[in-house]
């Protein structure tokens, strides 16, 4: 039987950026929930909430706010956790291993250092290659740019 299933790269969109601060500043603007949401969302969005249980098999729950005033409620747990090195997450799992109605996304984030700073790549793997393109549609590479700008921002005056 052939396999007919999408390559990963089918189903994975990134970023990586070089920001000039150390990837200890980096990763804990990733795992500290005060500084998570104030920068997590572009414009005009806000991050107006985070509880973040930075371990394997721990949860995370993090409510974004439309500039419509609704709240996006978002749920996902911690696969993999390298202090400083490597955080692997995603919404397959809402808490305690309970699945998830719909998954959508795997988020793999690296943090080396790289000319006094930090390469900072955040990899998005997709269940399937029409969630890859919805998320893209939905201007990922816009909206994670700005993100990334504002992690970077926050980062070097932390």
């Amino acid at each position: 039987m052939e396999n007919t299933a999408p390559s990963l790269a089918e189903r994975e969109l990134a970023i990586s950026r070089h920001i000039a601060a150390p990837r200890a500043k980096v990763y804990q603007a990733w795992t500290d929930p005060k500084l998570l949401v104030q920068w997590f969302t572009p414009p005009p969005y806000l991050t107006v909430h985070a509880e973040l249980d930075v371990r394997p098999g721990g949860s995370n729950y993090i409510v974004m706010r439309g500039p419509d005033g609704v709240d996006v409620p978002n749920r996902g747990i911690y696969l993999e956790v390298v202090e400083n090195e490597r955080l692997v997450l995603t919404d397959a799992y809402t808490k305690a291993w309970e699945p998830s109605e719909k998954p959508f996304i795997t988020i793999c984030l690296t943090f080396e250092d790289e000319d006094g700073g930090t390469r900072y790549t955040a990899r998005v793997l997709h269940w399937t290659a029409a969630d890859r393109e919805t998320h893209e549609k939905m201007g990922f590479h816009e909206g994670w740019g700005i993100a990334t700008d504002q992690l970077a921002a926050l980062a070097m005056k932390a």
